[in-house]
């Protein structure tokens, strides 16, 4: 990775950092209870600390799992982001959520994040009993980049017949790193993503040119789609990355996978994050409400 791309994506890391853990403050439901603790997992590539948040109310039986992976385009490490998600999804989904602090570029470039996402998610299927949740019941999703790891580690585990999660949610993901950003339209004038920032995450998270159409970079340009998990796609209507999450909806669909697709309409990347608050709300909430379904026996 040349020097001047490296520099970059730092500069990103320190300007968007802790802009990123901001959320809009009627997002943030306060109003559930959090039950957290720490829990660090050790994977082929390197220890990865994580955050497990329990339901608000204990219940007798192991209560199934959702490994839940932060945005940041592969760039910034702010798990913290997604504390008003993974709070929700915890109470109104029944569920426990582990939420993955992994590696990220350019000091971690692929495919270490993605190896750090899979190991995790396999370590927690393979070791609820000592935890007191039931990895048999187990589903997997994330936003923007989580997004695609998730993506990724679907395909990793069908391939390697490890484990199955019950549902993959994929919140606006980039499923297409080859084509130019400035190839992906919005309709509206300054969408949040613009094709600088989103050159300089992809030249900081595949330094090799020859690996972007790798399918666990790009898992939109992917032609073996058949065996993924169900999937809850989400996009919104002003982002550039709608176009890939609406065509790799569809592609699951063609290749069988039960799939449910919506588009948010007049919101942009993020909007689970900063808003609208009435679009975020409902985006969560359809999270919540499609992974109890999934998890339930």
């Amino acid at each position: 990775m040349p020097f001047s791309s490296r520099v970059q994506a730092r500069g990103v890391q320190l300007l968007l950092g802790r802009m990123m853990s901001r959320v809009h403050k009627d997002l943030r439901f306060t109003d559930i209870p959090k039950r957290t603790e720490a829990l660090r997992v050790e994977t082929g590539a390197g220890p990865v600390a994580c955050t497990v948040y329990r339901p608000p109310t204990a219940t007798g039986a192991p209560a199934p799992v959702y490994v839940n992976f932060h945005g940041g385009g592969f760039v910034v490490a702010r798990p913290e982001q997604d504390d008003h998600i993974c709070r929700y999804i915890a109470a109104k989904a029944g569920c426990v959520v582990i939420n993955v602090d992994y590696a990220v570029a350019p000091q971690r470039p692929f495919p270490v994040p993605v190896n750090q996402a899979y190991d995790v998610t396999a370590w927690v299927a393979e070791n609820g009993a000592a935890h007191h949740w039931d990895g048999s019941r187990l589903a997997v999703g994330g936003h923007s980049a989580g997004a695609n790891l998730t993506a990724a580690v679907c395909r990793e585990a069908r391939d390697r017949g490890t484990f199955t999660p019950r549902l993959q949610i994929l919140d606006s993901a980039p499923l297409d790193q080859v084509a130019d950003p400035a190839a992906k339209q919005s309709p509206i004038a300054k969408p949040l993503l613009t094709p600088q920032l989103m050159r300089i995450f992809t030249a900081a998270y595949v330094p090799d040119p020859a690996e972007l159409a790798h399918p666990l970079v790009s898992p939109g340009l992917a032609d073996d789609l058949a065996g993924l998990p169900p999937a809850l796609v989400i996009n919104a209507e002003h982002d550039r990355l709608r176009d890939e999450g609406d065509a790799y909806a569809k592609g699951l669909e063609a290749a069988g996978v039960p799939v449910t697709h919506r588009v948010f309409a007049g919101v942009d990347h993020y909007f689970t994050h900063t808003g609208p608050v009435a679009a975020g709300k409902e985006a969560i909430d359809l999270m919540a409400t499609t992974l109890r379904t999934a998890l339930t026996v």
